[in-house]
């Protein structure tokens, strides 16, 4: 989340405060206004390359809906495929990275979908988001011709919560036997534990412009509940790293998680995985959703390009 603003776009509650009414109410009306063309300003155009769709996925229980983008006139041919989840935690929606996933999608090509996750809150722990992103990956590729996929180029990007749930996702595809070729954290918050808040950024930028501490203390609530493990929902404590697919670090420097993406990518390849990681200077918390008024955005999404390029055409 930013504090970068424009005239329609709800003002934030005071989070050191907040209720459940307050969280629900304005999760309503910032996610209307993430949806809506006046956002565009901020967030981006879509590549006019890629058509964007709505589609659910019928998972046991529940469909979940998902922002399919696949580059316009593609051929027959099965197409890699990048799984994407937002970020956000308990506000956000697929819409609003559409500039970047059109532009994947266009410009790869590949289909990116991207999850509609459930939200946190008070009925809805981080590890039922996770599950909803797990669960449509295996029925994507499972389903792989009816998605026009191919099951051995897949890939997972995610941003601040949604990376956390993407890393989360490469180690559950690991231990499932599914072969990724690549994923990208970008501002990873990888950390609900206790220590979450034990490194030099979150004192340095926890109160500034961006993701603030009393942001992320909901966050936390709400993502683990009391009795919930946090060392199971939280990557940076995970027992073995070892094994996974190549990674993509991401980093704003100006943002209270830098030092959890800094700390992933050391035991990332102290675990043998590999891993590149990239600091984008003075760049706010979800600064790649903020095209419009960050200019570090650009050559990060390049970079985020070029690297699922040459893992998935192989």
């Amino acid at each position: 989340m930013s504090e970068i603003t424009t005239a329609d776009r709800p003002p934030q509650p005071d989070w050191s405060s907040v209720t459940d009414e307050d969280v629900a109410a304005y999760r309503v009306a910032e996610n209307h206004f993430r949806a809506s063309d006046a956002a565009r300003s901020l967030l981006g155009h879509p590549d006019p390359g890629a058509t964007i769709d709505w589609e659910q996925v019928p998972l046991p229980g529940r469909a979940v809906p998902v922002r399919v983008h696949r580059p316009s006139g593609a051929s027959q041919a099965p197409l890699p495929l990048v799984l994407h989840v937002h970020g956000g935690g308990f506000v956000g929606t697929a819409v609003q990275c559409d500039w970047a996933n059109s532009h994947l999608a266009a410009q790869l090509p590949a289909l990116v979908v991207s999850v509609e996750h459930r939200l946190l809150d008070r009925e809805t722990s981080l590890s039922e988001a996770a599950a909803d992103c797990w669960e449509t990956l295996e029925h994507v590729v499972r389903h792989a011709e009816r998605w026009s996929v191919d099951p051995a180029r897949v890939a997972v990007f995610g941003e601040s919560c949604g990376a956390l749930i993407s890393a989360l996702t490469a180690i559950r595809a690991r231990e499932a036997g599914l072969r990724l070729r690549a994923q990208v954290l970008v501002n990873p918050a990888v950390d609900v534990t206790a220590t979450m808040y034990a490194h030099a950024s979150m004192s340095e930028y926890g109160y500034s412009t961006g993701l603030t501490v009393p942001q992320l203390e909901l966050f936390q609530r709400l993502a683990v509940p009391p009795g919930t493990d946090a060392r199971s929902v939280s990557p940076l404590h995970a027992e073995d790293l070892g094994s996974l697919a190549p990674a993509l670090v991401v980093v704003p420097t100006h943002d209270a998680v830098a030092d959890h993406g800094r700390r992933y990518a050391e035991r990332l390849s102290a675990a043998g995985t590999t891993v590149r990681i990239t600091e984008y200077p003075e760049a706010v918390h979800a600064f790649l959703t903020l095209p419009g008024v960050q200019p570090q955005a650009e050559p990060a999404r390049a970079e985020i390009l070029a690297f699922l390029r040459a893992a998935l055409t192989k």
